[in-house]
Protein backbone atom coordinates (compact mmCIF):
# COMPACT_ATOMS: atom_id res chain seq x y z
CA UNK A 1 0.00 0.00 0.00
CA UNK A 2 1.26 3.13 -1.08
CA UNK A 3 0.41 6.87 -0.64
CA UNK A 4 1.28 9.49 -3.16
CA UNK A 5 1.65 11.98 -0.40
CA UNK A 6 4.46 10.88 1.24
CA UNK A 7 7.93 12.06 1.44
CA UNK A 8 11.10 10.13 0.36
CA UNK A 9 11.77 10.32 4.53
CA UNK A 10 8.77 8.92 5.22
CA UNK A 11 8.82 5.71 2.86
CA UNK A 12 12.42 4.80 4.13
CA UNK A 13 10.83 5.11 7.99
CA UNK A 14 7.89 2.46 6.19
CA UNK A 15 10.14 0.37 5.02
CA UNK A 16 12.71 0.08 7.72
CA UNK A 17 9.82 -0.63 10.10
CA UNK A 18 8.04 -3.24 8.02
CA UNK A 19 11.68 -4.94 8.17
CA UNK A 20 11.54 -4.63 12.09
CA UNK A 21 7.62 -6.22 11.89
CA UNK A 22 8.75 -9.01 9.54
CA UNK A 23 11.78 -9.91 11.76
CA UNK A 24 9.12 -10.55 14.85
CA UNK A 25 5.73 -11.26 13.40
CA UNK A 26 2.29 -12.66 14.47
CA UNK A 27 4.26 -15.53 15.90
CA UNK A 28 6.03 -13.57 18.12
CA UNK A 29 3.48 -11.43 19.43
CA UNK A 30 1.46 -14.98 19.84
CA UNK A 31 3.97 -17.21 21.41
CA UNK A 32 4.63 -14.18 24.04
CA UNK A 33 0.46 -13.80 24.49
CA UNK A 34 0.82 -17.14 25.20
CA UNK A 35 3.27 -17.16 27.26
CA UNK A 36 1.52 -14.13 29.48
CA UNK A 37 3.89 -11.66 29.02
CA UNK A 38 4.79 -8.14 27.58
CA UNK A 39 6.64 -7.27 23.55
CA UNK A 40 9.30 -6.64 25.55
CA UNK A 41 12.19 -7.76 23.04
CA UNK A 42 10.29 -6.09 20.62
CA UNK A 43 9.85 -2.73 22.40
CA UNK A 44 13.09 -2.15 23.25
CA UNK A 45 14.31 -2.64 19.61
CA UNK A 46 12.31 -0.19 18.77
CA UNK A 47 13.49 2.03 20.64
CA UNK A 48 17.07 0.95 20.29
CA UNK A 49 16.06 2.12 16.65
CA UNK A 50 14.92 5.31 17.45
CA UNK A 51 11.15 4.22 16.23
CA UNK A 52 9.54 4.86 19.90
CA UNK A 53 10.13 8.38 20.00
CA UNK A 54 10.19 9.67 16.43
CA UNK A 55 7.12 12.36 18.06
CA UNK A 56 8.94 13.38 20.18
CA UNK A 57 11.82 16.68 20.65
CA UNK A 58 15.35 15.93 19.59
CA UNK A 59 16.68 17.51 22.61
CA UNK A 60 15.39 15.48 24.55
CA UNK A 61 16.51 12.68 22.74
CA UNK A 62 13.66 12.25 20.42
CA UNK A 63 13.51 12.54 16.18
CA UNK A 64 12.20 15.11 16.17
CA UNK A 65 9.12 14.55 14.23
CA UNK A 66 5.37 14.15 14.78
CA UNK A 67 2.48 12.14 15.27
CA UNK A 68 2.85 11.47 11.70
CA UNK A 69 5.91 9.82 11.71
CA UNK A 70 4.50 7.88 14.96
CA UNK A 71 1.47 6.29 12.87
CA UNK A 72 3.67 4.77 10.03
CA UNK A 73 5.70 3.00 12.34
CA UNK A 74 2.29 1.44 14.72
CA UNK A 75 1.01 1.05 11.20
CA UNK A 76 3.57 -0.96 10.03
CA UNK A 77 4.17 -2.87 13.39
CA UNK A 78 0.84 -3.71 12.81
CA UNK A 79 0.82 -4.80 9.20
CA UNK A 80 3.68 -7.33 9.72
CA UNK A 81 1.76 -8.57 12.65
CA UNK A 82 2.91 -7.49 15.58
CA UNK A 83 1.47 -4.12 16.47
CA UNK A 84 2.68 -1.98 20.08
CA UNK A 85 -0.25 -0.77 21.96
CA UNK A 86 1.64 1.11 23.89
CA UNK A 87 2.89 3.27 21.61
CA UNK A 88 -0.70 4.51 21.20
CA UNK A 89 -0.31 5.52 25.20
CA UNK A 90 3.40 6.47 26.03
CA UNK A 91 4.84 8.37 23.44
CA UNK A 92 1.82 9.37 21.51
CA UNK A 93 -0.24 10.69 24.36
CA UNK A 94 2.49 11.01 27.74
CA UNK A 95 5.02 12.00 25.43
CA UNK A 96 3.05 14.68 23.62
CA UNK A 97 1.48 15.86 26.76
CA UNK A 98 4.55 16.42 28.85
CA UNK A 99 6.22 17.89 25.89
CA UNK A 100 4.07 20.50 24.67
CA UNK A 101 3.03 21.46 28.23
CA UNK A 102 5.79 19.72 30.76
CA UNK A 103 7.97 21.50 33.01
CA UNK A 104 11.76 21.33 31.53
CA UNK A 105 12.34 19.08 34.85
CA UNK A 106 9.56 17.00 33.51
CA UNK A 107 10.72 16.86 29.99
CA UNK A 108 14.51 16.35 31.33
CA UNK A 109 12.90 13.24 33.89
CA UNK A 110 10.22 12.00 31.46
CA UNK A 111 11.31 12.24 27.54
CA UNK A 112 14.52 10.56 27.22
CA UNK A 113 13.41 7.35 28.47
CA UNK A 114 9.93 7.48 26.50
CA UNK A 115 12.02 7.99 23.44
CA UNK A 116 14.45 5.09 23.85
CA UNK A 117 11.68 2.94 25.07
CA UNK A 118 13.75 2.63 28.65
CA UNK A 119 10.90 4.34 30.78
CA UNK A 120 6.67 4.02 30.07
CA UNK A 121 4.52 5.77 31.13
CA UNK A 122 0.20 4.79 31.02
CA UNK A 123 -2.93 6.98 30.47
CA UNK A 124 -5.38 6.95 32.87
CA UNK A 125 -9.11 8.95 31.96
CA UNK A 126 -11.67 6.32 31.60
CA UNK A 127 -13.80 5.79 34.92
CA UNK A 128 -16.24 3.10 35.82
CA UNK A 129 -19.22 6.02 35.88
CA UNK A 130 -17.91 8.74 34.20
CA UNK A 131 -17.64 6.46 30.63
CA UNK A 132 -17.96 8.83 27.50
CA UNK A 133 -18.67 11.46 29.57
CA UNK A 134 -15.18 13.17 30.71
CA UNK A 135 -16.77 15.96 32.44
CA UNK A 136 -18.09 13.77 34.91
CA UNK A 137 -14.61 12.48 36.14
CA UNK A 138 -14.31 12.51 39.55
CA UNK A 139 -11.37 11.68 40.66
CA UNK A 140 -10.11 14.87 42.70
CA UNK A 141 -6.96 16.21 43.61
CA UNK A 142 -6.64 18.63 46.45
CA UNK A 143 -4.26 20.73 47.85
CA UNK A 144 -2.05 19.66 51.36
CA UNK A 145 0.23 22.34 52.17
CA UNK A 146 2.54 21.86 48.80
CA UNK A 147 2.04 18.49 47.77
CA UNK A 148 -1.56 17.05 46.43
CA UNK A 149 -3.66 14.41 47.38
CA UNK A 150 -5.15 12.48 45.02
CA UNK A 151 -8.16 10.04 45.25
CA UNK A 152 -10.19 8.08 42.94
CA UNK A 153 -10.80 5.51 40.43
CA UNK A 154 -10.18 4.63 36.71
CA UNK A 155 -10.49 1.41 34.50
CA UNK A 156 -9.38 -0.02 31.68
CA UNK A 157 -5.74 1.25 31.53
CA UNK A 158 -3.87 -0.44 29.69
CA UNK A 159 -0.32 -1.25 30.25
CA UNK A 160 -0.07 -0.15 33.97
CA UNK A 161 2.17 -3.26 35.26
CA UNK A 162 4.90 -2.50 32.28
CA UNK A 163 4.64 1.32 33.35
CA UNK A 164 6.80 3.66 35.42
CA UNK A 165 4.17 5.95 36.41
CA UNK A 166 0.61 6.58 34.71
CA UNK A 167 -0.64 10.20 33.79
CA UNK A 168 -3.74 10.67 35.62
CA UNK A 169 -6.42 12.80 34.55
CA UNK A 170 -8.01 14.38 37.62
CA UNK A 171 -9.71 16.99 39.09
CA UNK A 172 -9.39 20.06 41.24
CA UNK A 173 -11.96 22.51 43.04
CA UNK A 174 -11.78 26.15 41.92
CA UNK A 175 -11.57 27.88 45.41
CA UNK A 176 -13.32 30.77 43.61
CA UNK A 177 -16.43 29.03 42.15
CA UNK A 178 -16.63 25.65 44.02
CA UNK A 179 -16.31 24.10 40.25
CA UNK A 180 -14.41 21.12 39.55
CA UNK A 181 -11.87 21.34 36.23
CA UNK A 182 -9.55 18.80 34.84
CA UNK A 183 -5.97 18.28 35.63
CA UNK A 184 -3.02 16.24 34.48
CA UNK A 185 -0.83 14.48 37.23
CA UNK A 186 2.11 12.19 36.85
CA UNK A 187 1.61 8.96 39.50
CA UNK A 188 4.21 7.16 39.75
CA UNK A 189 3.24 3.10 39.74
CA UNK A 190 5.09 2.23 43.27
CA UNK A 191 3.34 5.44 44.78
CA UNK A 192 1.83 4.69 48.40
CA UNK A 193 -2.28 4.59 47.91
CA UNK A 194 -1.68 3.69 44.52
CA UNK A 195 -3.27 0.06 43.95
CA UNK A 196 -4.06 -2.11 40.33
CA UNK A 197 -6.40 -4.78 39.51
CA UNK A 198 -5.87 -6.72 36.16
CA UNK A 199 -9.28 -7.05 34.63
CA UNK A 200 -9.97 -10.02 33.03
CA UNK A 201 -10.63 -9.92 29.42
CA UNK A 202 -11.59 -12.19 26.73
CA UNK A 203 -9.20 -10.61 24.43
CA UNK A 204 -6.02 -11.95 23.65
CA UNK A 205 -3.26 -9.01 23.86
CA UNK A 206 0.13 -8.58 25.62
CA UNK A 207 -1.31 -5.36 27.00
CA UNK A 208 -3.32 -6.05 30.39
CA UNK A 209 -6.45 -3.50 31.42
CA UNK A 210 -6.19 -2.81 34.73
CA UNK A 211 -8.58 -1.17 37.46
CA UNK A 212 -7.12 1.61 39.32
CA UNK A 213 -7.65 3.14 42.89
CA UNK A 214 -5.82 5.86 44.06
CA UNK A 215 -6.59 6.37 48.12
CA UNK A 216 -4.87 9.88 48.62
CA UNK A 217 -1.87 9.71 46.78
CA UNK A 218 0.75 12.24 48.06
CA UNK A 219 2.45 13.71 45.02
CA UNK A 220 4.68 16.63 45.24
CA UNK A 221 3.56 20.01 43.45
CA UNK A 222 5.76 18.93 40.52
CA UNK A 223 3.60 16.20 39.67
CA UNK A 224 1.13 18.64 37.86
CA UNK A 225 1.42 18.41 34.33
CA UNK A 226 1.03 22.08 32.92
CA UNK A 227 -1.40 24.62 33.59
CA UNK A 228 -3.84 24.23 36.25
CA UNK A 229 -6.65 26.03 35.07
CA UNK A 230 -6.04 24.97 31.21
CA UNK A 231 -6.65 21.39 32.19
CA UNK A 232 -9.35 20.82 29.02
CA UNK A 233 -6.97 22.59 26.42
CA UNK A 234 -3.62 19.80 27.42
CA UNK A 235 -6.30 16.94 27.97
CA UNK A 236 -7.54 17.38 24.04
CA UNK A 237 -3.60 17.60 22.76
CA UNK A 238 -3.45 14.40 24.15
CA UNK A 239 -6.53 12.46 23.32
CA UNK A 240 -6.04 13.96 19.01
CA UNK A 241 -2.95 11.68 18.84
CA UNK A 242 -4.62 9.30 20.37
CA UNK A 243 -7.54 8.77 17.72
CA UNK A 244 -5.06 9.19 15.23
CA UNK A 245 -2.86 6.31 16.58
CA UNK A 246 -5.61 4.29 17.34
CA UNK A 247 -6.36 4.54 13.21
CA UNK A 248 -2.57 3.38 12.57
CA UNK A 249 -3.42 0.34 15.26
CA UNK A 250 -6.61 -0.64 13.33
CA UNK A 251 -5.09 -0.06 9.67
CA UNK A 252 -2.16 -2.15 9.99
CA UNK A 253 -4.35 -4.82 11.79
CA UNK A 254 -6.35 -4.52 8.89
CA UNK A 255 -3.64 -4.55 6.25
CA UNK A 256 -1.82 -7.63 8.07
CA UNK A 257 -5.62 -10.07 7.83
CA UNK A 258 -6.15 -8.90 4.43
CA UNK A 259 -2.37 -9.87 2.95
CA UNK A 260 -2.86 -13.10 4.55
CA UNK A 261 -6.58 -13.58 2.96
CA UNK A 262 -4.86 -11.85 -0.40
CA UNK A 263 -2.01 -14.24 0.04
CA UNK A 264 -4.45 -17.66 0.69
CA UNK A 265 -6.69 -16.31 -2.31
CA UNK A 266 -4.13 -16.53 -4.71
CA UNK A 267 -2.54 -20.25 -3.73
CA UNK A 268 -5.91 -21.87 -2.41
CA UNK A 269 -7.17 -23.56 -5.75
CA UNK A 270 -10.72 -25.42 -5.80
CA UNK A 271 -11.68 -27.42 -8.78
CA UNK A 272 -8.88 -26.01 -11.50
CA UNK A 273 -8.48 -22.06 -10.53
CA UNK A 274 -7.33 -20.43 -7.41
CA UNK A 275 -10.42 -18.96 -5.21
CA UNK A 276 -9.04 -15.24 -5.95
CA UNK A 277 -9.99 -15.24 -9.58
CA UNK A 278 -13.86 -15.73 -8.38
CA UNK A 279 -15.61 -12.31 -7.68
CA UNK A 280 -17.09 -13.24 -4.78
CA UNK A 281 -14.02 -13.89 -3.17
CA UNK A 282 -11.75 -10.84 -5.20
CA UNK A 283 -14.45 -8.32 -4.96
CA UNK A 284 -15.07 -8.17 -1.06
CA UNK A 285 -11.15 -8.06 -0.63
CA UNK A 286 -10.73 -5.61 -3.30
CA UNK A 287 -13.03 -3.16 -1.34
CA UNK A 288 -11.49 -4.04 1.78
CA UNK A 289 -8.33 -2.64 0.36
CA UNK A 290 -10.22 0.47 -0.94
CA UNK A 291 -11.53 1.42 3.01
CA UNK A 292 -8.36 0.81 4.43
CA UNK A 293 -6.58 3.16 1.73
CA UNK A 294 -9.42 6.08 2.27
CA UNK A 295 -8.96 5.18 5.86
CA UNK A 296 -5.33 6.20 6.03
CA UNK A 297 -5.79 9.24 3.93
CA UNK A 298 -7.92 10.40 6.76
CA UNK A 299 -5.34 9.34 9.70
CA UNK A 300 -3.26 11.26 6.96
CA UNK A 301 -4.23 14.29 7.02
CA UNK A 302 -5.60 14.65 10.73
CA UNK A 303 -2.04 13.84 11.57
CA UNK A 304 -0.92 16.88 9.27
CA UNK A 305 -3.00 19.12 10.73
CA UNK A 306 -2.37 18.15 14.44
CA UNK A 307 1.47 18.30 13.38
CA UNK A 308 0.71 21.69 12.16
CA UNK A 309 -0.73 23.26 15.19
CA UNK A 310 -4.15 22.91 14.06
CA UNK A 311 -5.65 21.44 17.33
CA UNK A 312 -9.16 22.26 15.87
CA UNK A 313 -9.11 21.18 12.66
CA UNK A 314 -7.33 17.86 13.59
CA UNK A 315 -9.87 17.04 16.56
CA UNK A 316 -12.19 16.56 13.05
CA UNK A 317 -9.97 14.48 11.16
CA UNK A 318 -8.78 12.20 14.06
CA UNK A 319 -12.49 11.28 15.07
CA UNK A 320 -13.45 10.89 11.48
CA UNK A 321 -9.92 8.74 10.83
CA UNK A 322 -10.35 6.56 14.08
CA UNK A 323 -14.46 5.75 12.61
CA UNK A 324 -13.22 5.12 9.29
CA UNK A 325 -10.18 2.97 10.42
CA UNK A 326 -12.08 0.83 12.93
CA UNK A 327 -15.23 0.03 10.30
CA UNK A 328 -12.47 -0.84 7.67
CA UNK A 329 -10.67 -3.11 9.95
CA UNK A 330 -13.64 -4.73 11.09
CA UNK A 331 -14.58 -5.41 7.61
CA UNK A 332 -11.02 -6.44 6.32
CA UNK A 333 -10.74 -8.77 9.10
CA UNK A 334 -14.40 -10.45 8.84
CA UNK A 335 -13.54 -10.59 5.41
CA UNK A 336 -9.95 -12.66 5.91
CA UNK A 337 -11.78 -15.25 8.44
CA UNK A 338 -14.41 -15.79 5.09
CA UNK A 339 -12.12 -16.15 2.98
CA UNK A 340 -10.18 -18.57 4.78
CA UNK A 341 -13.32 -20.50 5.24
CA UNK A 342 -12.81 -23.27 8.24
CA UNK A 343 -9.29 -22.26 8.37
CA UNK A 344 -10.15 -18.88 9.30
CA UNK A 345 -10.67 -19.86 12.59
CA UNK A 346 -7.49 -22.45 13.20
CA UNK A 347 -4.11 -20.94 15.16
CA UNK A 348 -2.61 -21.99 12.05
CA UNK A 349 -3.54 -18.86 10.31
CA UNK A 350 -3.82 -16.81 12.90
CA UNK A 351 -6.73 -14.70 12.33
CA UNK A 352 -9.30 -15.88 14.77
CA UNK A 353 -8.08 -14.14 17.22
CA UNK A 354 -8.48 -10.60 15.33
CA UNK A 355 -12.30 -10.96 15.35
CA UNK A 356 -12.33 -9.59 18.68
CA UNK A 357 -9.24 -7.60 18.60
CA UNK A 358 -10.73 -5.84 15.16
CA UNK A 359 -13.71 -4.30 17.77
CA UNK A 360 -11.21 -2.47 19.83
CA UNK A 361 -10.93 0.33 17.37
CA UNK A 362 -14.76 0.20 17.46
CA UNK A 363 -15.22 1.17 20.74
CA UNK A 364 -11.66 2.91 22.25
CA UNK A 365 -10.51 5.41 22.80
CA UNK A 366 -14.27 6.70 22.10
CA UNK A 367 -17.07 5.07 20.81
CA UNK A 368 -18.19 4.78 16.85
CA UNK A 369 -21.54 6.49 18.40
CA UNK A 370 -20.13 9.30 20.35
CA UNK A 371 -17.50 9.82 16.90
CA UNK A 372 -20.82 10.45 14.84
CA UNK A 373 -22.02 12.22 17.58
CA UNK A 374 -18.87 14.86 17.48
CA UNK A 375 -19.53 14.78 13.35
CA UNK A 376 -23.21 15.81 13.80
CA UNK A 377 -22.91 18.27 16.27
CA UNK A 378 -18.80 20.10 15.42
CA UNK A 379 -19.50 19.56 11.42
CA UNK A 380 -23.07 20.04 10.31
CA UNK A 381 -24.26 22.02 13.27
CA UNK A 382 -26.71 19.71 14.40
CA UNK A 383 -28.39 20.37 17.76
CA UNK A 384 -27.36 17.70 20.57
CA UNK A 385 -29.84 15.23 22.29
CA UNK A 386 -27.81 15.03 25.67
Amino acid sequence: MTTLIESEEHKALRTAVAALGRRYGREYLTRTVAEGKPLAELWSDAGKLGYLGVNLPEEYGGGGGGITELSIVLEELGAAGSPLLMLVVSPAICGTVISRFGTEAQKHAWLPGLADGTRLMAFGITEPDAGSNSHRITTTARRDGADWLLTGRKVFISGVDMADAVLIVGRTEDARTGRLKPCLFIVPTDAEGFQKRPIDMELNAAEKQFELVLDDVRLPADALVGDEDAGLLQLFAGLNPERIMTAAFAIGMGRYALGRAVEYARDRTVWKTPIGAHQAIAHPLAQAHIDLELARLMMQKAARLYDAGDDIGAGEAANMAKYAAGEACVRAVDQAVHTLGGNGLTREFGLASLITAARVARIAPVSREMVLNYVSHQSLGLPKSY
